[in-house]
């Protein structure tokens, strides 16, 4: 993460003053380990799959999501700390340990947090899962209408890209809506491990079989180090499920500044102020996430 903010040009937010305090972030995800990085920042923990009331994480995938948005570092004296340290979190479990689920769990998260956004501050939804099973990648899937829904509530939807590339139409449900905004990875250059398999150009592009340009934007995702399911530790993954918080981390930023943007003001500030790397558009959509252009 240390080496993550300085690439994304993390540090004026932070000299202004913005750590995401305010902002509500909630992370569909393998659940939540109370790792001490969250402080008391994890305000709610809904566990869709297994109905338990106490906060874990049986994968470790969720809190490493989860610490790259708003992890405080605390444990690494500040080395591995998040983009937007101060926002807080709302964990909804919707997938098992080995990070299998349902998308009828993912859509039970989703409209859990539809009707429970305003007691929560919950602006920004991260969803770093996808689905690529081909009777699921059209438009009309369950899980797109689910994410269409959360973002005409007013949520902000940053969705994983996956990592099925580097194929053509290869970005994965529910990331082919037309609405949310769609994460792919900027360093799929380098050979990664992900889930025991090693990839290299791994990342979603499009278009969409609705020929829909994606994703919207990258930002790095090799070798993220962040949270583990383990008292004061540390873990290095790899993937799109990786970019995708730093991204959301990011808006958290953007919404402490400017707490009236809508999700549209917010999709609009990101296509402008994305830096161009000169890619195929359907592998880097508008560019690579820039933290200090889009405070700016």
């Amino acid at each position: 993460m240390n080496h993550v903010r300085d690439a994304i040009h993390c540090d004026m937010a932070y000299r202004m003053g913005l750590t995401g305090r305010g902002v509500g972030v909630a992370v569909l995800d393998t659940g939540i380990y109370l790792h001490e990085d969250f402080e008391h920042r994890v305000v709610d923990f809904v566990d869709i799959v297994h109905r338990r009331r106490d906060a874990y994480d049986d994968n470790g995938h969720g809190t490493h999501i989860a610490g790259i948005i708003g992890g405080s570092g605390s444990a690494s004296d500040g080395k591995y700390m998040g983009i937007a340290p101060e926002c807080h979190i709302i964990m909804l479990k919707v997938l098992d340990k080995k990070g299998n689920g349902y998308a009828s769990d993912v859509l039970a998260g989703l409209k859990w947090v539809r009707d429970n956004r305003e007691r929560y501050g919950i602006r920004i939804v991260n969803i770093s899962v996808g689905s690529f099973s081909r009777k699921g990648m059209t438009e009309n899937s369950v899980l797109v209408r689910g994410v269409n829904a959360a973002w005409d509530d007013g949520l902000v939807v940053c969705v994983a890209a996956g990592n099925m590339g580097p194929g053509t139409n290869t970005i994965t449900t529910p990331g082919i809506s037309r609405k949310v905004i769609t994460v792919g990875c900027s360093d799929d250059y380098k050979e990664v491990n992900v889930m025991g398999n090693r990839m290299i150009d791994y990342s979603g592009r499009g278009p969409t079989g609705a020929c829909i340009c994606k994703p919207e934007i990258i930002a790095p995702g090799a070798g993220i180090m962040s949270c583990s399911n383990e008292e004061g530790q540390y873990q290095s993954k790899s993937g799109t499920s990786m970019s995708t918080p730093l991204v959301s981390g990011a808006i958290a930023l953007l919404l402490q500044k400017y707490p009236y943007m809508n999700n549209r003001d917010v999709k609009l500030m990101l296509r402008e102020r994305a830096v161009d790397l000169g890619l195929p558009i359907n592998q880097q959509g508008w560019g690579l996430l820039d933290v200090e252009r889009l405070l700016l």
